[in-house]
C-alpha cells in the first residue's frame, strides 16, 4: 500500500498521496507548514475563515516567490555553466590544434 501524507492546516488533517518520483515528501510538508505558520502570525488575534484564506493565499505567494528566484538562479548557474563548457572546449580545440601541427 503507498503511503499518505497528513498534512494538518487550521486544526484539519488533508491526506494526499505523493507522486511516487517526489523524495522526502515530509520536507516537503514541513516546508509548507513553515509558509503557513510565518503567514498565520500576521492574523494570529483573529481566525476567522477570510483571515485563513488570506494566510493561505500570503504563503502560496511567499512560496511562488521563492521559487521564482530559485529558477532565475538556476537560469543564471545554467548560462554561467554553458560559458565554461563553451570556453573548455574552445581551449581543448586549440590544444588539439597545437598538437596535430607538431606532429
Amino acid at each position: 500500500m503507498d503511503e499518505l501524507i497528513v498534512i494538518e492546516v487550521f486544526g484539519e488533517e488533508y491526506r494526499f498521496k505523493p507522486d511516487r518520483k517526489l523524495e522526502n515528501p515530509e520536507k516537503i510538508v514541513r516546508r509548507l507548514k513553515r509558509y503557513i505558520k510565518e503567514s498565520e502570525l500576521i492574523f494570529q488575534n483573529s481566525r476567522s475563515d477570510k483571515n485563513r484564506m488570506i494566510s493561505l493565499m500570503l504563503a502560496a505567494m511567499k512560496l511562488s516567490k521563492d521559487f521564482h528566484e530559485l529558477e532565475v538562479k538556476y537560469t543564471a548557474l545554467e548560462k554561467e555553466m554553458e560559458k565554461r563548457v563553451s570556453s573548455l572546449l574552445g581551449k581543448f580545440d586549440k590544444s588539439s590544434e597545437q598538437y596535430i601541427n607538431r606532429v
